[in-house]
């Protein structure tokens, strides 16, 4: 989370004090429109680079995965870029707007909007022709961005209607495009300011395109026909074997693939549950009963069915070096840990591993199977079954697994859970890079 933290503040700051080179207003202003003119350059700065930031994280780049830690965690900024590029956008709409409010309200005195001359190179003159236009796009674009950022953040609405009209934010974005570099003052554009602005706006017009064209993975996308189907009624659990004859890279324990069944429903992320093996080229994945979708993959899904399997992504891959691990399975979250432990079975490591599997559902044929995984493994297997054994809790987890402090504990499952478990071991004395939790939520 630090370093999602770290990377918004950093872009906006960094923009913040370029904006104040190129353009260092008079202060204190000495009236409401002196603070106007500068206010809404400044927001119409940092609402772009947000938007601009959120469009590259869009395409799952490669080069920055490593260093925030996955790719659960670029949509992680990837989404407080898109909600902070709506509220900027909002304080850039509500500046625009301020003088006719004023005025309607009796706080201002009406007055004629000031009018700019005909001077200035050939360049400047036909952008301000352009003016009364870029406004009325950039009015209309945001009211649109606005909408679609809404329908993603809002959780009730179907997954499938989200990845429908999110796509359609590149569209509006291109639009702000247009408004940016029209409004934009003509003479930041030869400053470091202007530089940057055009770096970012042409990087995330690559992107919208990209988006626009379904092309986003696409080089990391290969065919693939499902092999196994197997149901699991008391799990409320799917479990789907993909052979991938061709282009696959393999993956490491721990990693997710984009699977793709139904071309109108698109691409759903699934943690990859089985290790590599080349000589017979198949991934596992397990899916959970948990929206609409999901609940009718047993209905669609069939043997023989082609599907196309994007990645593999994410940095959850056990690879701290610790000789003291802590696995933390909950619900659904157990399946990077089984694919672990079917890579240790076949490549025995000297490490001391304890796997808690905290969950609502209980089946005995998958416990079983669970518990033969983790004796290959040379894992300790502790289940514990909420209804029968009670929750999980970090005073329960320190008396499970002794040694704690002195190992990386790795959990995935709800964000909640996680959070209030690394809260208690931090308070209690685990430092802070020790804890490793999948952000698998990528909406």
């Amino acid at each position: 989370m630090r370093r999602i933290m770290v990377s918004f503040w950093a872009a906006l700051a960094v923009m913040g004090v370029l904006w104040l080179a190129a353009d260092t207003p008079a202060w204190p202003p000495e009236t409401f429109i002196a603070l106007r003119a500068p206010a809404v350059q400044l927001t119409g700065i940092l609402a772009m680079t947000c938007m601009s930031m959120a469009m590259i994280l869009a395409l799952r780049p490669r080069w920055p995965e490593g260093w925030m830690g996955g790719l659960d965690k670029m949509y992680r900024l990837h989404k407080w870029f898109g909600i902070g590029g709506l509220v900027l956008a909002v304080l850039h709409w509500a500046w625009t707007q301020a003088p006719g409010w004023a005025v309607s309200l009796g706080l201002l005195e009406p007055g004629r909007r000031p009018q700019r001359g005909p001077g200035g190179s050939a360049v400047q003159q036909w952008l301000g022709s352009l003016r009364g236009t870029a406004e009325q796009v950039g009015e209309w674009a945001f009211y649109a961005a606005v909408l679609l950022i809404a329908v993603a953040l809002i959780r009730r609405i179907p997954y499938r209607l989200f990845q429908k009209t999110h796509r359609l934010i590149a569209l509006a974005y291109l639009a702000l495009i247009f408004h940016a570099v029209v409004l934009l003052k003509f003479p930041s554009w030869p400053t470091l300011l202007g530089a940057a602005m055009a770096a970012m706006m042409a990087a995330g017009a690559f992107a919208a395109l990209v988006a626009l064209l379904r092309r986003i993975g696409a080089g990391r996308r290969v065919r693939g026909r499902i092999a196994r189907l197997e149901y699991h009624p008391a799990l409320h659990v799917m479990e789907a074997e993909i052979d991938l004859p061709q282009g696959w890279p393999g993956h490491k324990a721990g990693q997710f693939a984009f699977v793709t069944s139904d071309r109108a429903e698109g691409a759903h992320p699934y943690t990859i549950a089985s290790a590599w093996d080349a000589r017979q080229p198949r991934i596992m994945v397990i899916a959970k009963e948990l929206g609409d979708w999901t609940r009718r993959l047993r209905d669609t899904l069939r043997l023989g069915q082609a599907v196309q399997v994007e990645g593999p992504y994410g940095c959850f891959t056990f690879d701290d070096g610790r000789p003291r691990q802590i696995w933390i399975g909950g619900g659904i979250g157990i399946t990077p840990f089984i694919a672990r432990m079917k890579h240790l079975a076949a490549h025995p490591s000297p490490q001391d591993i304890d796997l808690i599997h905290s969950t609502t559902d209980h089946e005995d044929e998958a416990i079983a199977r669970l518990a033969a995984d983790a004796q290959a493994a040379g894992v300790r297997l502790h289940v514990l079954v909420d209804a029968r054994d009670g929750l999980l809790t970090g005073e329960r987890l320190r008396a499970m697994a002794p040694g704690w402090r002195d190992a990386s504990i790795w959990f995935c499952g709800p964000a909640g859970f996680g959070r209030a478990l690394r809260e208690d071991l931090r308070r209690h004395g685990l430092p802070a890079g020790r804890f490793h939790q999948e952000f698998f939520n990528l909406r």
